[in-house]
């Protein structure tokens, strides 16, 4: 796989990761851009030891926790970007389902980032064996570190805080 294939091919996915640790704006433009690169610095580098697909999404997380180290001020509570979101065809239906996005897009970024990560991966249809390659975990660290993201994502969108 060449890097112009790697990016056609998980373009998409890693802008949501993007969206995951950044509101919509310039501050999740420059975070893309820093995914880019650094995927761009490290190809080369690639031996094939993991997927192309885990080694891409380690390095997004990876620029994702940077992003959070320098972030200075309050956390941003703004909506992922829903322009990916699946919705029908009817505008009841678009506004429903982008409403309902934005309420889970806000409930993931309230998780803490240790159960954020696995389930943003989990969302893109990972399976607990890749999670646990992109973030260095075991399986069983990643069914539980899921099974609290779950209760605590049930949580906050049934309104508590």
């Amino acid at each position: 796989m060449t890097f112009d294939e790697l990016l056609i091919t998980y373009g998409p996915a890693l802008k949501r990761v993007a969206a995951s640790y950044a509101p919509p704006g310039a501050e999740r433009e420059d975070l893309e851009q820093e995914i880019v690169l650094a995927l761009h610095t490290a190809w080369p580098g690639f031996r094939g030891d993991a997927s192309a697909r885990t080694f891409a999404y380690r390095i997004a997380h990876n620029c994702g926790i940077t992003l959070m180290k320098n972030r200075r001020g309050a956390p941003r509570t703004q909506p992922l970007d829903p322009s990916h979101a699946v919705t029908r065809r009817t505008p009841e239906r678009i506004a429903q389902r982008r409403q309902e996005y934005e309420r889970l897009a806000r409930a993931v970024r309230r998780l803490p980032l240790s159960q954020r990560q696995p389930m943003s991966l989990r969302l893109e249809g990972l399976s607990y064996a890749e999670i646990g390659e992109v973030l260095g975990l075991t399986t069983s660290n990643v069914g539980a570190r899921l099974h609290r993201a779950t209760a605590e994502l049930r949580r906050l969108m049934e309104g508590g805080t």
